[in-house]
Protein backbone atom coordinates (compact mmCIF):
# COMPACT_ATOMS: atom_id res chain seq x y z
CA UNK A 1 0.00 0.00 0.00
CA UNK A 2 0.90 3.57 -0.56
CA UNK A 3 -0.42 6.37 1.10
CA UNK A 4 -0.19 10.19 -0.77
CA UNK A 5 -1.72 12.86 1.39
CA UNK A 6 -2.38 16.37 -0.21
CA UNK A 7 -4.58 19.11 0.37
CA UNK A 8 -2.35 21.47 2.79
CA UNK A 9 -1.52 24.88 2.32
CA UNK A 10 -1.70 28.28 3.70
CA UNK A 11 -4.46 29.41 5.72
CA UNK A 12 -5.78 32.08 8.47
CA UNK A 13 -6.83 31.46 11.73
CA UNK A 14 -10.28 30.47 11.45
CA UNK A 15 -10.62 28.78 8.38
CA UNK A 16 -10.66 25.29 6.91
CA UNK A 17 -9.11 22.79 4.95
CA UNK A 18 -9.41 18.96 3.69
CA UNK A 19 -6.82 17.36 3.65
CA UNK A 20 -6.45 14.15 1.42
CA UNK A 21 -4.80 10.35 1.44
CA UNK A 22 -5.21 8.85 -1.65
CA UNK A 23 -4.21 4.91 -0.92
CA UNK A 24 -2.95 3.14 -3.81
CA UNK A 25 -3.24 -0.41 -4.36
CA UNK A 26 -5.22 -2.73 -1.99
CA UNK A 27 -7.89 -1.51 -0.66
CA UNK A 28 -7.59 0.08 2.99
CA UNK A 29 -11.49 0.13 3.81
CA UNK A 30 -10.85 -2.54 6.43
CA UNK A 31 -7.39 -1.18 7.50
CA UNK A 32 -7.18 0.86 11.12
CA UNK A 33 -6.03 4.28 9.54
CA UNK A 34 -5.04 7.55 11.84
CA UNK A 35 -3.88 11.30 10.96
CA UNK A 36 -0.88 12.61 12.69
CA UNK A 37 1.01 15.70 12.65
CA UNK A 38 4.52 16.92 13.66
CA UNK A 39 5.22 20.09 14.19
CA UNK A 40 8.75 21.65 14.20
CA UNK A 41 10.94 20.88 17.47
CA UNK A 42 7.87 18.50 18.75
CA UNK A 43 6.89 14.46 18.34
CA UNK A 44 4.35 13.52 16.07
CA UNK A 45 1.41 13.12 17.74
CA UNK A 46 -2.04 11.56 16.48
CA UNK A 47 -4.92 13.60 15.30
CA UNK A 48 -7.54 11.54 15.12
CA UNK A 49 -7.92 7.61 14.48
CA UNK A 50 -10.66 4.84 13.07
CA UNK A 51 -9.23 1.74 15.05
CA UNK A 52 -11.28 -0.45 12.61
CA UNK A 53 -14.24 -0.67 9.83
CA UNK A 54 -17.22 0.30 11.71
CA UNK A 55 -15.86 1.50 14.83
CA UNK A 56 -16.15 5.38 16.48
CA UNK A 57 -13.54 8.09 15.38
CA UNK A 58 -11.08 8.98 17.88
CA UNK A 59 -9.72 12.62 17.92
CA UNK A 60 -7.13 14.11 20.02
CA UNK A 61 -8.51 16.74 22.91
CA UNK A 62 -7.33 19.72 20.63
CA UNK A 63 -9.40 19.12 17.97
CA UNK A 64 -12.54 17.82 18.67
CA UNK A 65 -15.22 19.72 17.22
CA UNK A 66 -13.18 20.79 14.69
CA UNK A 67 -11.29 18.35 13.02
CA UNK A 68 -13.66 15.42 11.35
CA UNK A 69 -11.99 11.80 9.43
CA UNK A 70 -13.45 10.13 7.01
CA UNK A 71 -13.38 7.51 4.47
CA UNK A 72 -14.30 7.41 0.76
CA UNK A 73 -13.94 3.35 0.08
CA UNK A 74 -15.05 3.87 -3.12
CA UNK A 75 -11.92 6.03 -4.16
CA UNK A 76 -9.93 4.69 -1.52
CA UNK A 77 -9.24 7.38 -0.09
CA UNK A 78 -9.28 8.85 3.45
CA UNK A 79 -9.81 12.92 4.20
CA UNK A 80 -9.05 14.82 7.32
CA UNK A 81 -11.32 18.35 7.15
CA UNK A 82 -9.83 20.81 9.27
CA UNK A 83 -12.01 23.62 10.74
CA UNK A 84 -12.02 26.99 13.20
CA UNK A 85 -8.13 26.15 12.54
CA UNK A 86 -5.95 27.78 14.88
CA UNK A 87 -1.97 28.88 14.83
CA UNK A 88 -1.32 26.01 17.05
CA UNK A 89 -2.54 23.13 14.54
CA UNK A 90 0.23 24.37 11.73
CA UNK A 91 2.31 20.73 11.21
CA UNK A 92 2.82 18.61 8.73
CA UNK A 93 0.24 16.18 8.31
CA UNK A 94 0.79 12.58 7.82
CA UNK A 95 -1.81 9.68 7.00
CA UNK A 96 -1.22 6.21 8.14
CA UNK A 97 -2.57 2.67 7.81
CA UNK A 98 -1.62 -0.57 9.69
CA UNK A 99 -2.21 -3.49 8.28
CA UNK A 100 -4.99 -5.38 8.70
CA UNK A 101 -3.23 -8.78 9.28
CA UNK A 102 -1.98 -7.43 12.57
CA UNK A 103 -3.37 -7.65 15.72
CA UNK A 104 -5.87 -4.24 16.53
CA UNK A 105 -4.72 -1.45 18.18
CA UNK A 106 -5.75 -1.52 21.58
CA UNK A 107 -7.15 2.40 22.44
CA UNK A 108 -4.06 3.53 24.30
CA UNK A 109 -1.99 2.92 21.21
CA UNK A 110 -3.62 4.63 18.54
CA UNK A 111 -1.21 7.74 19.10
CA UNK A 112 1.83 5.32 19.07
CA UNK A 113 3.31 6.09 15.68
CA UNK A 114 5.03 2.53 15.57
CA UNK A 115 1.36 0.72 15.37
CA UNK A 116 1.15 2.18 11.99
CA UNK A 117 2.67 0.08 8.40
CA UNK A 118 2.47 2.47 5.90
CA UNK A 119 2.31 6.15 5.87
CA UNK A 120 1.74 9.61 3.44
CA UNK A 121 5.00 11.70 2.76
CA UNK A 122 3.22 13.97 5.08
CA UNK A 123 1.37 17.61 3.60
CA UNK A 124 2.66 21.13 5.27
CA UNK A 125 -0.80 23.12 6.66
CA UNK A 126 0.40 26.39 8.12
CA UNK A 127 -2.30 28.86 9.96
CA UNK A 128 -1.66 31.95 10.00
CA UNK A 129 -2.73 35.22 12.21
Amino acid sequence: VQLQASGGGLVQVGGSLRLSCVASGPTISNYPVAWFRQAPGKEREVVGAIRRRGSNTIYADSVKGRFAISRDDAKNTMYLQMNSLKSEDTAVYYCAARSPGRPGIILSAVGNPDMYDYWGQGTQVTVSS
